[in-house]
């Protein structure tokens, strides 16, 4: 009976508008589309001996405004991830990505994140200007493209994905999550991971332009937790948490401020 109800419930969810949930607070979105590279040059004529080359490098980036004003996302026209997304909360995390290494070399860089055909970047605080983050990422998202590298080395986890040991409960949260929620969250720049299902608390982890925004809370409020107690009746409260890693990281970035701003 109960996996009866289970199905039931799901195939309703799925069978209702599959478009993605909107969320009360909405930042309008400013699209800028600019080119690195160089234009298609003449082809120069060669003696017959030599076969006839084409210098062409040119990639297309356009640039997306997020609700948080401290993140700013990339879109290079081609697959970043191609699926799921990852989250380099800073430089010691960056080890198995080149880009996300030379992202992290400009001045500025808090934090940097990898979805599926975007990348984000998040400067560290309000009083530094994105005009030359914003042009040398644009360069190194070039680069490294042009280069041809994987985008990662080893393996990538997909958090919220699905599991036999998932009660009902957790599989129809994180069946809301996937196909309600993280697509809307993802448009903006971030995902939003499930960490587990407690006393009735359902606990997520925001990533990429998600982290430090003004509206999170009203996102996760009025947006999240409406959605899953809709659905969900067992669901009473939706809590933002971090991985002790995150949290470690957070309090040795702020100390470094603090120090850089004595100086």
């Amino acid at each position: 009976m109960a996996a009866r109800i289970k199905w039931s419930l799901l195939r309703l969810i799925r069978s209702q508008n599959t478009s993605p949930f909107r969320f009360p607070v909405k930042t309008a979105k400013l699209f800028h589309t600019q080119c690195i590279g160089q234009h298609p040059g003449k082809v120069q004529i060669l003696p017959p001996v030599c076969p006839i080359r084409f210098a062409v490098r040119h990639l297309s980036i356009q640039t997306q405004d997020t609700p948080n004003p401290r993140s700013l996302k990339f879109l290079p026209g081609k697959p970043v991830l191609g699926e799921g997304t990852l989250d380099f909360p800073s430089l010691s995390s960056a080890e198995c990505s080149s880009l996300a290494r030379d992202l992290f070399e400009i001045e500025g860089v808090k934090s940097v994140f990898f979805g599926p055909d975007f990348i984000t970047v998040t400067k560290a605080d309000d009083d530094v200007e994105w005009t030359d983050i914003k042009h040398h990422s644009m360069e190194a998202i070039t680069k490294f493209f042009e280069s041809g590298e994987p985008i990662t080395t080893g393996t990538r986890h997909h958090e919220s994905s699905h599991s036999e040991d998932d009660d009902e409960i957790v599989s129809i949260i994180k069946e809301l999550l996937d196909t309600r929620i993280r697509p809307t969250v993802m448009e903006d720049g971030g995902d939003i991971i499930f960490k587990g299902f407690e006393n009735g608390t359902v606990k997520l982890k925001l990533v990429g332009s998600c982290t430090g925004c003004p509206s999170s809370t009203i996102t996760l409020k009025n947006g999240i937790q409406n959605m899953l107690q809709f659905y969900v009746p067992e669901v009473d409260d939706v809590e933002q948490v971090e991985d002790e890693v995150d949290h470690v990281s957070t309090k040795v970035f702020s100390e470094l401020e603090r120090k850089l701003g004595d100086i």
